[in-house]
């Protein structure tokens, strides 16, 4: 289930003018192309997470450049740009009492993703494939 496991960067990072700018330059110069970026402010500070298409790379590179970062694994689900999508992935994980502790959207050409951190990654994947949606495979991040 590893293979379905995406290894998403966090940063966190003070809420001022420039400090973006800064993260982004970082990430540049680290070679390393962002893919899918969510910002989520918490007055002072915010956290910046970020899929990447090298994660580890991204994650070392900043770490040596004095930014609090960290890695986390989280889902993506393949979904229809139609209604009920969120409904139907939703209710799956709450039906099997799994908490979704942030979600956001990847877009790529003509196919949408979903991402979620989750209380429970395994039987996560186990839910949504017994929907029968389809999960990002890892290597698309390596």
């Amino acid at each position: 289930m590893k293979e379905h496991a995406i290894k998403q960067i966090s940063i966190f990072l003070e809420n001022k003018p420039g400090r973006l700018a800064r993260l982004a330059k970082a990430i540049i110069d680290s070679g390393v192309n962002i893919l899918a970026l969510n910002i989520a402010e918490a007055g002072d500070f915010g956290i910046v997470r970020m899929l990447v298409d090298k994660p580890r790379i991204a994650y070392e590179e900043l770490q040596k450049k004095g930014f609090t970062v960290s890695s986390t694994d989280v889902l993506g689900i393949k979904i229809k740009n139609e209604p009920g999508e969120l409904y139907k992935i939703s209710k799956a994980l709450g039906d099997a009492n799994i908490n979704i502790d942030y979600a956001y959207a990847y877009s790529s050409n003509s196919e949408a993703y979903l991402i979620l951190r989750v209380s429970n990654l395994n039987e996560s994947i186990l839910n949504i494939q017994k929907i029968g949606l389809e999960l990002m495979d890892s290597s698309v991040f390596e």
